[in-house]
């Protein structure tokens, strides 16, 4: 029992750094004008053509965008065993493309044990996801995933189709659930999973929520919601608010993304 109380409390913590930052891939992505321009609803397509338009725009989005600076806001509030624990971070961003990101911590308080073992755990695992292999591993295409269309939706930022999305593998880095895929422009504008595979025995159940939002001409991230459930009864609720961004070779402009 004093291995299980000693042991519970960090495992939780680590695990939530793993789920938070390896399951959501979080990439920019471009809005295609023409396509924009030519559609106002819903065109008739197949799950293979909307993915297959899709992966084609993510490949063109990330090579026209050259990169992009921001600021990101963390909070993570943990209740349970052995007590309650909160902490928060805000973090500058500078992301250079294809794969340079550095991170600038502005402040930090609360839990140390937060801070240093989930929050800054986060920003290591998402330099980590930056490497090539990495990336061909968690992309969000058919060879790691299956996708079927289940619905459409009319959303505030206009029409987007739904699809459930099953990983291929219990790759611990993939995730289950569904994507919605905005119907002008084939970019990824929220996700809801979870975990194809569970990181930890102590974990009970993740919930993910991605929202991305159009600057400019692109889909940046505006905010990651994750709620992590443990056996022994305690929540961590983990929010990243994504803010003010300044896209490369536009610095005259700002524009924000805060989460409403």
């Amino acid at each position: 029992m004093n291995l299980l109380r000693r042991r519970t409390p960090d495992t939780l913590l680590l695990a939530v750094a793993l789920v938070a930052a390896a399951r959501v891939e979080i990439r920019a992505q471009t809005v295609d004008q023409d396509a924009s321009s030519a559609r106002t609803g819903f065109a008739s397509l197949s799950s293979d053509q909307i993915v297959q338009r899709m992966m084609r725009k993510n490949a063109e989005r990330a090579e026209a965008l050259r990169g992009f600076r921001g600021t990101r806001s963390y909070h993570l509030e943990y209740k349970g065993f052995p007590g309650n624990r909160e902490a928060q971070m805000v973090v500058n961003v500078d992301y250079q493309a294809p794969d340079h990101k550095e991170f600038t911590v502005v402040s930090q308080s609360g839990s140390k044990l937060l801070i240093d073992r989930v929050l800054k755990k986060l920003l290591e695992s998402e330099r980590e996801a930056m490497n090539p292999e990495n990336r061909a591993r968690t992309a969000l295409t058919t060879d790691n995933y299956n996708f079927i269309l289940t619905g459409y939706e009319s959303t505030s930022g206009g029409a987007a189709y739904v699809l459930e999305v099953e990983p291929k593998s219990k790759n611990k880095f993939l995730y289950s659930g569904k994507i919605w895929v905005d119907a002008n422009d084939f970019a990824v504008t929220r996700i809801e999973a979870e975990p194809a595979r569970n990181p930890s025995f102590w974990i009970k159940k993740t919930e993910i929520r991605h929202v991305y939002r159009k600057i400019d001409e692109f889909w940046l991230p505006q905010q990651n919601y994750t709620v992590t459930m443990a056996r022994l009864g305690g929540r961590a609720i983990l929010t990243i608010d994504y803010q003010d961004y300044r896209i490369a070779g536009d610095r005259s402009r700002t524009q924000s993304s805060n989460a409403r």
